[in-house]
C-alpha cells in the first residue's frame, strides 16, 4: 500500500553573509546535516538591491561536492581554473562537480531593473567519486523540458523525469530530481517520490497547503514517533519543508498559485567533515586538501 510523506520539519530561510559580502537566505546548511542527505546546502539568493550581490563570489576553491545554480532573472558569470567561462541567464542551470577541486568566481549581476534571482543547491559526493575528474555544464532554459499537465500544473525538469520526460542532468551518482513547479488556485498534484529518497520542497511565491490529508497522522518508525509532527501546513515563499519517508507528496491549493522547487536524493550514509567550500569524509582528508591548496598543489591532473 502505497504511504503518503508527511511532514519531518518546517524551516524559514535565514539571513547570511557570504562571498565578498553577498546578503542571501539560507534555507538549510551546515546545522541541518543529516536531515538532508545526500544534499548539504541551499542558498536563496534573491534581491532587488544590486548592494546585496554585487560583490560575488570571487576566486575560490571547492572539492568533494557538486554546486547547482539556477537562475531566475539576473545573470551570474563564471570562470574557473580549467578555462571555463561564460554567463547564465534567466532560466539556465549550471551544474559544477568540483571533484577533486576546481577554483572558480561567480559573480552574479541583475537585470535591467536591478534585480537578481537565484538559487545555489549543494549535493554531496560519494566517498567514490569525492576525487573524481571536475567539471562543469552550463545547462540552458531552452534545454530544459517544460510540461503543463492537464490540470493546469507547470514543471520544469531540472534532473529527474516525470512520466518519459526526463531532464538533461541524468548522470549524477545521487540520481537527484530537481523541479521548478508552479501549481495553479483551486488545485491538487500528487508526485510519486520512492520511498528510499530523502526529499524536501522550497516556497518560492505563493502559498499552498502541504501533505493534506484526511487520515490521523499517527505512527512510529525506527523507533520514531511521528505523532507531534505537522500532519499538514500552509507554506509560502522563503519557506523550507522536509518531508518523512512515504511514496508519495500532495500539494493543495485553494485561492493563490504555489510555485516551489522540489528536491529529492538517494542518502549516502557516509561520514562528513566539511569546512567552508570543502566536503570530505574524514577530517584527514579535509586537512590534506587545505594543505594541497595552500602549498598550489589542489588542482590534479587526472
Amino acid at each position: 500500500m502505497k504511504a503518503a510523506r508527511r511532514i519531518r520539519k518546517i524551516f524559514r530561510s535565514k539571513s547570511v553573509l557570504e562571498g565578498a559580502g553577498v546578503n542571501l537566505k539560507r534555507a538549510f546548511g551546515f546545522s541541518q546535516v543529516p536531515l538532508f542527505d545526500p544534499f548539504l546546502l541551499l542558498d536563496d539568493f534573491r534581491s532587488g538591491n544590486p548592494e546585496d550581490y554585487l560583490k560575488g563570489f570571487p576566486w575560490h576553491p571547492h572539492r568533494g561536492i557538486e554546486t547547482i545554480t539556477y537562475v531566475l532573472q539576473g545573470n551570474v558569470e563564471h570562470g574557473d581554473s580549467l578555462g571555463n567561462k561564460g554567463v547564465i541567464a534567466a532560466g539556465d542551470v549550471q551544474w559544477m562537480t568540483a571533484g577533486s577541486g576546481i577554483i572558480h568566481q561567480e559573480m552574479p549581476f541583475g537585470d535591467h531593473h536591478g534585480v537578481m534571482a537565484g538559487f545555489q543547491l549543494w549535493a554531496n559526493l560519494p566517498a567514490s567519486q569525492k576525487m573524481m575528474h571536475p567539471r562543469y555544464r552550463d545547462i540552458s532554459s531552452a534545454q530544459i523540458p517544460k510540461i503543463r499537465l492537464d490540470n493546469g500544473v507547470e514543471i520544469h525538469i531540472i534532473a529527474g523525469s516525470i512520466g518519459d520526460i526526463e531532464g538533461p542532468v541524468n548522470d549524477i551518482f545521487i540520481h537527484p530530481e530537481y523541479f521548478d513547479i508552479t501549481v495553479p488556485p483551486d488545485t491538487t498534484f500528487t508526485h510519486h517520490v520512492e520511498s528510499s529518497r530523502n526529499a524536501f520542497a522550497y516556497i518560492i511565491a505563493g502559498k499552498g497547503l502541504f501533505c493534506r490529508d484526511d487520515e490521523p497522522f499517527s505512527y512510529e518508525t525506527e523507533g520514531v514517533s511521528y505523532f507531534d509532527m505537522e500532519a499538514d501546513a500552509y507554506a509560502e515563499n522563503e519557506t523550507l519543508i522536509l518531508f518523512t519517508d512515504g511514496d508519495y507528496i500532495t500539494i493543495t491549493t485553494e485561492n493563490d498559485p504555489v510555485r516551489f522547487l522540489l528536491f529529492s536524493g538517494h542518502p549516502l550514509h557516509e561520514p562528513i567533515a566539511w569546512h567552508g567550500p570543502i566536503v570530505m569524509n574524514t577530517r584527514e582528508e579535509l586537512r590534506q586538501a587545505f594543505d594541497d591548496y595552500e602549498r598550489g598543489t589542489f588542482i590534479r591532473n587526472h
